[in-house]
């Protein structure tokens, strides 16, 4: 009965360990997400919501596509925070309002997403947060680091996602054939 005990309990630390290894750790430490949040939920505050969406995107993606950690992506962000500001205040300008932007850098609860055929699951995030106004309306958001935010009609590229892995295995059956 003793053996039988712990051959039980040793089995059942196994599958506690297979089944921890096996669940996905948190993805979110390799993303930077950029959130927008509009003024309210009028017509002209969502456009311009957009509009400083577009501008930010802009800005933001050549800097993010150079970076080659989050972490990069997250210290050249933060050095352009005054430069962010400055482009989101400078469309609503241009659009008539005077409410100001406020953003800056900070962890963030997101809920699942899709981009682009990428899933990111719900959790907490590193994000850059733009608020407009009183930043009380529906929002905006992407992936900033890796840069997610492109889209396909803008650029007019399709955004292709590899593994090296499945390349490897790819090419071992390939010289099989």
């Amino acid at each position: 009965m003793k053996k039988f005990c712990i051959v039980f309990f040793a089995l059942i630390i196994l599958i506690v360990a297979v089944a921890a290894a096996a669940v996905p750790q948190a993805a979110e430490t390799s993303y930077l997400r950029m959130h927008v949040r509009a003024n309210s939920d009028s017509a002209a505050d969502q456009a311009v919501k957009y509009e400083v969406k577009d501008a930010l995107v802009g800005l933001l993606m050549p800097v993010a596509a150079s970076c080659k950690s989050r972490e990069e992506a997250m210290g050249a962000v933060e050095a352009a925070i005054p430069a962010i500001e400055a482009a989101a205040e400078e469309v609503l300008a241009a659009n008539g309002f005077s409410y100001g932007a406020r953003a800056q850098l900070r962890r963030e609860a997101f809920p699942t997403r899709v981009y682009d055929g990428v899933t990111l699951e719900a959790g907490v995030y590193d994000a850059l947060i733009v608020e407009l106004g009183e930043a009380g309306g529906a929002n905006w958001w992407c992936v900033l680091y890796p840069p997610l935010c492109f889209s396909a009609e803008a650029t007019g590229e399709r955004i292709v996602y590899r593994s090296r892995i499945l390349d490897i295995i790819r090419s071992f059956f390939a010289e099989e054939g």
